[in-house]
């Protein structure tokens, strides 16, 4: 029983409720509420498959109703709205990006054919949120030590995925969207802010990124022009995806940083020679 009590104590809070997570399972069951209401023609396909007078459950989609469970339960540990609205923010602005950059180019289309659909937009941000507590758990459990070993692990990972990448678009090569779409991701791989935290957020992302594309490509809410359920570009690309944000995260935090520290220089430079001249008097 000591053991037991001493292990329990050790381990880290990392299912917490708190005030922001109200906030954020709100916003989320909100934002589910608002695409059906908007969208309902959507929601009438999709309840459409199921045969509610006979074996319903049978027609049911479990692996939808698990991702929903599965992201709304880690949104709400540990939420912080402080850093989990930049979060939401950069997610929905690269999200609009990507999708706009896959239905542009013809890599992906969705069966309601828009280009892209915003009613998958909220989708990103959410999931980014979920990948961030992913994260979290594994950078906890995970050995921080032996720095190279993650280096090496990082760079196999990286360099096969922008293969892969190269593979998979170019077909697509000819498009601005896709140029740009290489060169954010070599500056990515190429810059690394932190080996192992840059390989955990990546192996997150690929992870979940995986049952979301399992069930979008074989519900076939969208399709890729390969058209397998899944292809394993769109699996890493939820991993690469997560590593753009949380980058793009840091970056934000940096200027903002840099913004307040210049915006205060005036002051203490008008305090400090208000001191000097009441020194000399």
């Amino acid at each position: 029983m000591i053991r037991y009590n001493f292990m329990m104590q050790k381990l880290p809070p990392l299912i917490r409720w708190t005030r922001s997570s109200t906030i954020l399972l709100s916003g989320f069951l909100l934002v589910i509420f608002l695409i059906m209401y908007i969208w309902w023609p959507l929601a009438q396909d999709y309840l459409a498959y199921v045969d509610w007078h006979g074996a319903w459950w049978l027609y049911v989609d479990w692996l939808l109703i698990g991702i929903f469970l599965f992201m709304s339960v880690t949104i709400v540990a540990r939420a912080d709205l402080r850093t989990d609205g930049l979060i939401v923010l950069v997610a929905t602005v690269g999200g609009l990006v990507i999708e706009a950059w896959g239905t542009q180019t013809n890599l992906w289309f969705y069966y309601t054919s828009e280009r892209p659909p915003l009613w998958i937009i909220p989708a990103w941000p959410i999931a980014t949120l979920s990948i961030d507590r992913i994260t979290r758990a594994l950078s906890y459990f995970l050995p921080k030590e032996n720095k190279h070993t993650y280096q090496v692990l990082y760079w196999l990972t990286f360099v096969l995925f922008y293969g892969l990448m190269l593979i998979f678009v170019s077909p697509t090569l000819n498009k601005s969207y896709t140029v740009l779409a290489l060169l954010l991701c070599t500056i990515l791989i190429f810059t690394p802010a932190d080996y192992r935290m840059t390989f955990l957020i990546f192996i997150a992302g690929a992870g979940l990124g995986y049952f979301l594309e399992l069930w979008g490509t074989t519900r076939q809410c969208w399709t890729y022009y390969t058209y397998q359920t899944p292809p394993l570009f769109a699996v890493l690309a939820h991993g690469i995806a997560a590593v753009a944000f949380w980058r793009t995260g840091l970056l934000l935090k940096k200027i903002v940083a840099r913004f307040r520290l210049l915006r205060n220089q005036p002051i203490k430079s008008q305090i400090e020679s208000s001191q000097s001249t009441g020194h000399e008097e």
